[in-house]
């Protein structure tokens, strides 16, 4: 069993859960609304769209990363997938809301 695939793919997007219009990333990709902090369950490796739950992910924590630093935690209120997502603080557009994050429970 070889590592999932990465399909990079940074394009605009509208929030289903708060209408928020989303913006690319400067670097990266983002799959998560930076306001809200929700996303939709579309995959299942990143970027391959071939999940058809389509529900609602919800951060629920995050944690720290030496290499990525702040990294969020997902889970769908569908199906109960989980993943993780690298928060994009330093976007100068539409960086993710820091106090947002900070609400949610860190994991160690």
């Amino acid at each position: 069993m070889g590592t999932p695939k990465f399909t990079a793919i940074n394009e605009a997007f509208i929030c289903e859960t708060c209408g928020l219009d989303i913006k690319p990333l400067k670097a990266g990709c983002r799959n998560h609304c930076p306001r809200c902090l929700t996303s939709k369950h579309v995959d299942i490796f990143p970027g391959d769209r071939a999940s058809n739950c389509h529900g609602v992910l919800k951060a629920y924590g995050y944690e720290m990363s030496a290499k990525k630093g702040v990294v969020m935690l997902f889970k769908c209120s569908k199906c109960g997938f989980t993943g993780k997502n690298k928060a994009a603080l330093n976007d100068p557009m539409q960086p993710d809301q820091l106090d947002a994050i900070l609400k949610l429970t860190p994991r160690s």
